[in-house]
C-alpha cells in the first residue's frame, strides 16, 4: 500500500495546515477512497515513513480515527482499517437514506441559488466524467457533491451528522462499473431537479432512495462473492423501506 499518489514519497508538514491535521486528512482520505481496505492492518513506522514525518503524528490520527469509527485497534493485533459487519453496515445504510432525505427536504425548501448553482457545476462534472470513461475522478466529486447538498440543507447540525455517516459508509458506496457509476449521476441529476422545482417530497425520497439503491448494491455484491450470509430483501424492498422512513415526516 503507498499513500502518495506520485512517484516521490510525499513529505507532510510543508503545507500551512497543522502537521497532525495533514496526517489525519491522508489516512481518512486513503481509507475513504479504498486505498488503505477494511481490515488492513495500520502500522505506525511504514505509515510514518511513507508521509516523511515521524511515529507521534502518526500515532495520534490513528486515535483520532478510531474516535470517528473508520480504525479499529485490538489490544494484540494493533489498528486495522475498520469493517463492517452486515448488520452495522445496514444500520448506518437506513439512518443515512433517513438523514439525507430530511436534508434534500431542506434544499428544497430553503432553495439557495447560489448552493444550488455549485451543486449543478459538480454534477456537470460527474455527468462528463461518466461519459468520458474517468472514473477515478468520481469518488472526490462524489464527495464534493454530498458536501454542496449537506450545505444546500443549512442545518449544521444535520450536516455535521452526515458528514459522520459519509465517512463511515464512503468505502461502501464506491461502485467501479459504468453502469452502475452511470446510474448514481442519473441519480443525483433527479435529486438536484427535485430540489430546483422546490418539491420536498421528492427530494427527499429520490436522495433516500439514492442510498438505500447504493447500499444494496454493496451488500448484494458481498453476498455474491460469499462474504456475507444470503441477504433476503431485495433492491425494491428496501427503497420502500426509505419510502416509509420518510413517511411520518410526510405527514407531519
Amino acid at each position: 500500500m503507498a499513500l502518495g499518489t506520485g512517484s516521490s514519497k510525499r513529505r507532510l508538514g510543508e503545507e500551512h495546515s497543522s502537521l497532525h491535521g495533514q496526517v489525519i486528512n491522508e489516512l481518512r482520505q486513503a481509507i475513504l477512497s479504498g486505498r488503505l481496505k477494511p481490515g488492513e492492518r495500520l502500522v505506525e513506522e511504514r505509515l510514518a515513513d511513507e508521509l516523511g514525518v515521524s511515529r507521534n503524528p502518526v500515532r495520534e490520527a490513528i486515535r483520532a480515527l478510531a474516535s470517528e469509527g473508520l480504525i479499529e485497534v485490538a489490544a494484540r493485533r494493533g489498528a486495522s482499517v475498520a469493517v463492517m459487519s452486515e448488520q452495522e453496515a445496514r444500520e448506518t445504510i437506513e439512518v443515512r437514506a433517513l438523514l439525507e432525505g430530511q436534508n434534500a427536504r431542506l434544499a428544497a425548501r430553503r432553495h439557495d441559488q447560489r448552493i444550488i448553482h455549485r451543486i449543478q457545476a459538480v454534477l456537470d462534472k460527474g455527468t462528463a466524467a461518466v461519459a468520458a470513461g474517468h472514473f477515478d475522478q468520481l469518488f472526490e466529486l462524489n464527495q464534493q457533491f454530498h458536501s454542496e447538498l449537506a450545505a444546500a440543507g443549512q442545518n449544521r447540525v444535520l450536516g455535521e451528522l452526515l458528514q459522520r455517516l459519509r465517512d463511515r459508509t464512503a468505502m461502501l458506496f464506491a461502485p467501479t462499473d459504468p453502469a452502475r457509476q452511470s446510474r448514481s449521476w442519473n441519480e443525483h441529476a433527479a435529486i438536484l431537479r427535485a430540489i430546483i422545482e422546490g418539491d420536498e417530497r421528492s427530494a427527499a425520497s429520490l436522495a433516500a432512495e439514492h442510498v438505500m439503491r447504493a447500499g444494496m448494491d454493496f451488500l448484494i455484491g458481498l453476498d455474491a462473492i460469499g462474504e456475507l450470509p444470503a441477504v433476503p430483501r431485495t433492491a425494491s424492498g428496501e427503497q420502500n423501506a426509505a419510502s416509509r422512513m420518510l413517511k411520518t415526516a410526510d405527514e407531519d
